[in-house]
């Protein structure tokens, strides 16, 4: 053989082996554009929000009414009242997961879907995600058209048509009902931003860990495989 033939012959030898030695996807690759897209939805939803209720001469997004907010709970009892509300739907959540079928699939379902999100990252995700939509649901929206709708809109904007999601659906309903309750009670934003934030804070990294734990095995790589 030439020898140019044969340099050829290893070089297309070491290509060929390098694309069949390629590791395969790992799940959660795209995580961080992931992240950086959903901060930035979530940015402009607490944009539209505050422009919207700006609109309305006199009033602020952080109280229901002008005249709530004469009347509206301190700083730290609000959020006493919203970490104590947010711990027990998160008790209600992990009692849904466990107790039920539907709980079970849709934690099984969001699960799959945070694999790989760092604490970090859920953190960031769990504030943006819990000012934003305090800010339109309760904030902005609230005040227009009252508790009852708010609270339906803000289940309507939770669904999926698929099985598993219709838990999150009514789930996502009553954490309308309790955030709203919040918000007319203690007067005040804070409240309910603070049982939203805890919430999300909590069940995202709790999922994707939960999902992984279950999942090991079939997330390993070829590597790890062979570790075992």
């Amino acid at each position: 053989m030439h020898p140019e033939e044969e340099d050829e012959v290893i070089e297309d030898g070491i290509i060929e082996e390098g694309h069949g030695s390629e590791p395969p996807p790992t799940p959660g690759a795209g995580r961080p554009s992931f992240v950086r897209s959903a901060l930035l939805f979530y940015g402009v939803m607490g944009c539209v929000a505050l422009v919207w209720r700006m609109s309305t001469p006199g009033q602020s997004i952080l109280h229901p009414s002008f005249e709530a907010a004469r009347d509206a709970w301190g700083l730290l009892p609000s959020l006493a009242v919203g970490l104590i509300v947010g711990a027990a739907s998160i008790g209600v959540s992990e009692l849904l997961t466990r107790k039920t079928t539907l709980g079970e699939g849709l934690a099984e379902l969001l699960g799959e879907s945070l694999v790989g999100l760092r604490i970090g990252d859920a953190i960031l995700l769990a504030l943006a995600s819990g000012l934003a939509e305090e800010m339109l649901f309760r904030g902005a929206l609230q005040p227009a058209v009252g508790i009852f709708w708010a609270s339906l809109i803000f289940g309507a904007c939770h669904f999926l048509p698929r099985k598993e999601l219709a838990l999150w659906s009514l789930y996502a309903v009553g954490m309308g009902f309790a955030f709203g309750a919040l918000f007319e009670w203690t007067g005040q934003l804070i409240a309910p931003v603070t049982a939203h934030v805890l919430v999300n804070g909590v069940n995202l990294p709790r999922l994707a860990r939960r999902y992984e734990a279950e999942h090991a095995g079939e997330m390993a790589g070829p590597e790890d495989e062979d570790r075992r």
